[in-house]
């Protein structure tokens, strides 16, 4: 008889080796596929790579979808760790982007030099108050977390797609169903070619790591997460610290959506996430909830999308060839982190009887 034991430990080293087994696992199965499809795999490879960093632009574009994918995965990082279970980093994406521009419409160029660091705020708060909903009904109602973040993913894209075809619609678009693009000040500036998302991002990885690791609502965010009973009997307040874990997820998330509206978009609507939100929850668990493990995550699954955007063009492969590719390599990866935490072994039947005591011959 089959059956999934926990393992006690694995080393460092077999891990890393058990994951870069998957990839090439995965390379080698999407090989075969692109092969029955008469394509080129070690082409298709290549190409992918060459469309990611094969020029100072693309690594531009690929650092430019790093980014958002990096600020959502902190946030949700830090809601794992308090096991809450937050699959709604989409829908805070979406909130923070209203929230930015819902100043913008208030204030317009008024604030001038703070036009940003306001938007950044008004992001948040839109951000973590959407994830703090959910927060408490789990706390106060007994309400899966996960259930309540995913339906409200589809309340925020739903609210983003009523003001960009009504309430917001830009008067001036001829019709167009487009709202208004951000004035000049409300525009991220640039460093090296990139928006200064990335340097935003950096700075949250470093106050996250010390957050999550050197920081009294750090341990006991880890405490609640690892058993809520202990925590409650050491007289922490573990609705407070729900709360809090909470509103610095979904405030991240809300972060990444100002950034890639301020710095990518130039405006809001109603493509604007694309799915990064359920992308980084992939980032966040393959980094194991750690933020310099995330830098190399976010990279990773970036590349692996610009990549997969330009083969489409270089190759003329089609959108579904190329998705089928990701997910793939995503799947492989995610069972290998199932390989690292449980192993499978054989019992025999004896074996079996005799810790239950209820066989009989």
């Amino acid at each position: 008889m089959l059956r999934v034991v926990r393992r006690a430990s694995m080393s460092l080293g077999k891990r890393a080796f058990l994951r870069i087994a998957s990839i090439l696992f995965a390379l080698l199965l999407t090989g075969f596929i692109l092969s029955i499809l008469k394509y080129n795999s070690l082409q298709v490879y290549g190409e992918m790579v060459f469309g990611a960093v094969g020029s100072s632009y693309r690594i531009q574009e690929t650092i430019n979808k790093m980014i958002p994918l990096l600020i959502m995965g902190l946030g949700l990082s830090v809601c794992y760790r308090a096991q809450f279970m937050n699959i709604g980093a989409e829908g805070q994406f979406c909130m923070g982007v209203i929230g930015a521009t819902y100043l913008i419409r208030l204030s317009g160029t008024s604030l001038g030099a703070m036009t940003i660091p306001v938007m950044m705020l008004f992001a948040v708060v839109f951000g973590g108050l959407w994830c703090l909903l959910p927060a408490f009904l789990k706390r106060f109602y007994g309400v899966s977390e996960t259930l309540v973040t995913l339906m409200m993913n589809y309340i925020a894209l739903k609210l983003v797609s009523y003001l960009q075809y009504s309430a917001w619609k830009d008067p001036k678009a001829y019709g167009f169903p487009k709202i208004a693009n951000y004035p000049d000040e409300a525009l991220l500036p640039k460093v090296f070619g990139i928006h200064i998302g990335w340097i935003i991002a950096i700075s949250f990885v470093i106050i996250i790591y010390i957050l999550l690791f050197r920081s009294k609502l750090g341990y006991e965010i880890s405490v609640m997460g690892d058993n809520f009973e202990t925590a409650r009997y050491a007289g922490m307040k573990t609705t407070k610290i729900l709360f809090s874990a909470a509103l610095i997820g979904g405030g991240l998330c809300g972060l990444a959506g100002m950034i890639q509206a301020s710095g990518i978009e130039k405006t809001m609507n109603d493509q604007i996430s694309s799915g990064m939100g359920y992308t980084a929850i992939i980032v966040a668990y393959m980094s194991r909830l750690n933020p310099l493990a995330l830098m190399v995550g976010s990279f990773l699954f970036a590349v692996l999308l610009q990549g997969g955007e330009y083969i489409q063009s270089s190759m003329r492969i089609s959108s579904d060839i190329a998705e089928i590719l990701q997910g793939m390599i995503l799947l492989s990866i995610l069972s290998s982190e199932f390989f690292t935490e449980y192993r499978v072994s054989t019992r025999k039947k004896a074996d079996i009887c005799s810790s239950h005591k209820t066989c009989s011959y």
